[in-house]
């Protein structure tokens, strides 16, 4: 169980980053093409600050999980993880309420999976 909870950790930690990049570096470019279908076309520009500002947040999200990896005492990195798989499926139930059902299955579910597997191990 433990070996499965730190690979959907690290997917969700990798997929934070990679969030942070879309946002952060990309909202112009490959942005337009991911959001395509929930935001018009003519606000990527716009909002762009904004989009920096989330994908600078999904980085802590990602930094969080990957320092879980870092920390030697087996109940601290997993109390790290918890929480910020927490944080990450808060984040992803706030957004499919306010933004896109879509963020459920693509931000809370993941995290929600790997805090079952955590808590199982």
């Amino acid at each position: 169980m433990k070996t499965i909870a730190l690979i959907l950790t690290g997917i969700v930690a990798i997929e934070h980053l990679y969030i942070l990049w879309l946002e952060m570096f990309a909202w112009e470019t490959a942005g337009r093409k991911v959001f395509k279908g929930s935001l018009r076309q003519e606000l990527f520009t716009p909002t762009k600050v904004l989009a920096a500002n989330q994908g600078l947040y999904n980085g802590f999200l990602s930094a969080g999980l990957v320092w879980s990896f870092l920390i030697s005492d087996e109940n601290w990195s997993k109390n790290v993880a918890l929480f910020f798989l927490g944080c990450v499926a808060v984040a992803g139930l706030y957004g499919a309420a306010t933004a896109s059902k879509r963020i459920l299955y693509v931000q809370a579910v993941p995290a929600i999976i790997s805090i079952i597997f955590w808590l199982l191990s």
